[in-house]
């Protein structure tokens, strides 16, 4: 008989892309999730209530990366800041075992950075200076594989 064993993905190894544009080299990834509102509904008679999707939700995803000389992240902040909001579709890609097969993909659509926060800096230790953004988007998809 076969193993059909399926061992769970490694969450260390991951690409972000953004308007197309890979811009790797992030530490971590967080807020990949959607909800919906509960909407509960009692007819007359009823002893119970019912519940009924709401509105959908889509979190912020949140970008941490160790802070470099590429300004691309606060460039993109910036246009917020001025009034210029620069809306992009973007993709988190998890990658295999393998290091080269893309297994799962969430896509969003309509993303901007809502917040931005610089390193925090302390002269007692050797830490790497770390900048994290927030990104706001209208809808979050995911796909298996490439």
């Amino acid at each position: 008989m076969a193993d059909d064993r399926k061992d769970p993905y490694g969450a260390f190894n991951f690409t972000v892309e953004l308007g197309g544009k890979s811009v790797g080299g992030f530490s971590e990834v967080g807020g990949i999730s959607s909800e919906n509102d509960v909407i509960e509904y009692r007819a007359g008679s009823d002893k119970t209530t019912r519940k009924l999707p709401g509105l959908k939700k889509t979190a912020n995803i949140s970008l941490k990366r160790g802070f470099t000389a590429n300004m691309d992240l606060w460039d993109w902040r910036k246009k917020v800041l001025d009034g210029k909001t620069e809306r992009r579709d973007g993709s988190i890609n998890l990658i295999g075992e393998d290091r080269s097969t893309v297994v799962l993909t969430w896509n969003f659509t309509a993303g901007w950075p809502s917040k931005w926060e610089g390193p925090g800096l302390n002269a007692k230790n050797s830490e790497v200076a770390i900048e994290s953004m927030e990104i706001t988007c209208e809808d979050l998809d995911l796909k298996a594989g490439s």
